[in-house]
């Protein structure tokens, strides 16, 4: 896959970002019927949408569900060709009304407030979950989760691996995410669901992400909290392309897989490169701590090969795209709580 400098716009960046990568497009071959995006409106949901639409054969149907709080979203997907349900996923009745896709990618959550109405976390993390896994039994399901499942592990281990049991340290969001994947667990054991649970480590948008989030402190002179002194990131496209490939490479009962990129990114090396790339010095405070939330992605790597991005021109990337002020969601995504409070 051919790389650009830069990105002049955030068309042409939603265009790369939502390209299928040609082994996509193979398994995608083998994935019969329609697809249903249940959480469609995050982040990474209408980028994900757009990548299925691109990658699957005509007549396949992509179809995405949210309440779509978001102006101008179901018309943007209308666009490029995925239906929008609108739909409460805590609502039992809409769920049960939707269409019985043979393909579910679960990406409904909520992290950011966990701790402000933690009843609604654990309804949003565990309730919904159970509900789906019964729903759309007789569907494969990729669901997304978080690598905050894990026990923090020390910085030079390598990251966590799918055999590590998932006993998070305390705080209601990891703690639910825990629980939502027991749920599919328990669901697709019962009923042979075939699926799998993904675990992602933060994915990387020019416009959100830990690498704007540093890069943003640098350009303007914030200081960095080195406490959570170490992270994982991935390409969000490279991301994407994984979670649907998982829909050709589902196991009954599912089973997790680890997806971020290969690297243990100290974030004092990192903040360092941006101000090399931004003409800036940045600003510390703290030591690192000796663990931290890491996954170790060799699986994700044996089954799906490597990231098509590097680091180091997502690195350039973000930098690029900074230093000229383009959109930001100003969504931070907090990779530096390590009390689990968000």
């Amino acid at each position: 896959m051919k790389l650009p400098d830069r990105f002049e716009s955030v068309a042409a960046l939603e265009d790369f970002m939502t390209t299928p990568p040609p082994e996509l497009i193979t398994d995608m071959k083998t994935v019969k019927g329609d697809i249903l995006v249940l959480g469609v409106g995050g982040k990474m949901g209408p980028t994900l949408a757009r990548m299925a639409k691109r990658a699957t054969a005509l007549g396949q149907r992509v179809i995405g569900v949210a309440r779509f709080s978001e102006p101008g979203l179901r018309d943007t997907l209308a666009k490029y060709g995925i239906e929008a349900i609108m739909a409460d996923l805590l609502d039992r009745a809409a769920l049960e009304r939707l269409p019985k896709a043979p393909n579910v990618i679960f990406m409904a959550g909520r992290k950011f407030g966990a701790t402000g109405d933690v009843p609604l976390t654990w309804a949003m993390n565990v309730h919904v979950p159970a509900m789906v896994a019964e729903v759309f039994r007789g569907s494969r399901i990729v669901a997304f989760s978080t690598g905050c499942v894990y026990p923090f592990v020390p910085v030079d281990s390598g990251g966590a691996t799918e055999d590590i049991p998932p006993v998070p340290p305390p705080g209601d969001y990891a703690a639910s995410c825990a629980g939502r994947e027991r749920m599919f667990e328990y669901f697709s054991a019962r009923h042979g669901t075939p699926g799998r649970l993904f675990r992602l480590n933060y994915a990387i948008d020019m416009r959100y992400g830990v690498l704007h989030d540093v890069g943003r402190k640098v350009r303007d002179g914030e200081t960095i909290d080195l406490a959570m002194g170490h992270v994982n990131v991935i390409w969000q496209g490279d991301a994407n392309a994984v979670a649907l490939r998982c829909l050709a490479h589902v196991t009954t009962p599912t089973t997790p897989i680890n997806v971020t990129g290969p690297e243990t990114i100290e974030v004092q090396w990192l903040a360092r490169e941006f101000g090399k790339l931004l003409g800036k010095t940045p600003k510390f405070s703290g030591r690192p701590a000796p663990t931290g939330w890491l996954n170790d992605s060799s699986r994700m790597m044996k089954e799906f090969g490597a990231p098509n991005v590097p680091l180091a021109k997502m690195i350039e990337w973000t930098a690029d795209w900074l230093s000229r002020d383009m959109a930001s969601l100003n969504k931070p995504t907090h990779y530096e709580v390590r009390d689990g409070k968000y």
